[in-house]
């Protein structure tokens, strides 16, 4: 999903903002609770948590502190899984409660593939709808397979309640001049990437 929250690499924002006051407002330790009690009972799982920050209006997304966007992604979450009505959400705060937006179908995983530690791979340059754990610098990037990680749900299936095939990242290392041309210091960039998310190249 390209949205307002992947930024990675983009320019032009500004110094990062860093907050003054020394301590959590009171809201924000029940928010984290709450959170970690629907991940706990499997109300939700944590790419479908994603997800929903990921479909907050922008304009809110860009203008909202981080437990606000947490907030609003477990609200949205637990109208949607039925276990309370907007309407009910609203009379707790008496007035509109800023919810994400629709969420739409995800998608399966790519045909079987394997890689080797050592492999020198491009990801796919594609652009899909809904959630996926893919970096929008790295499109079309070429890198090389440092490392494999244990299997997880492909999150682009995990994100929209879908049954999520299982599957490994690798950690594939990039050159900072072939992700930011011209714009960057010489440097290696290390980026966990699913697997359906790649294919092989020919050694050279």
């Amino acid at each position: 999903m390209d949205g307002m929250h992947d930024l990675g690499g983009k320019q032009g924002f500004g110094r990062v903002a860093y907050p003054s006051r020394p301590h959590e407002e009171t809201w924000e330790p029940l928010v984290r609770a709450l959170s970690a009690f629907a991940l706990k009972s499997h109300i939700h799982n944590m790419d479908e948590f994603r997800h929903a920050i990921e479909r907050m209006a922008p304009r809110h997304y860009i203008n909202a502190p981080y437990y606000e966007r947490h907030l609003t992604a477990v609200a949205t979450l637990l109208v949607e899984k039925g276990v309370i009505a907007r309407e009910e959400l609203e009379s707790h705060v008496n007035g509109g409660f800023p919810l994400a937006g629709f969420i739409g179908p995800g998608r399966q995983a790519a045909p079987p593939q394997t890689f080797e530690i050592g492999d020198r791979v491009r990801v796919r340059n594609e652009y899909v709808p809904g959630h996926h754990r893919m970096p929008g610098y790295i499109r079309g990037k070429v890198g090389v397979v440092v490392g494999i990680s244990p299997r997880y749900p492909f999150p682009d299936s995990a994100g929209h309640g879908v049954q999520a095939p299982m599957e490994p990242t690798c950690d594939v290392r990039f050159r900072s001049r072939d992700l930011w041309p011209d714009s960057c210091d010489d440097a290696l960039n290390h980026v966990g990437v699913f697997w359906s998310y790649l294919e092989k190249l020919e050694s050279t």
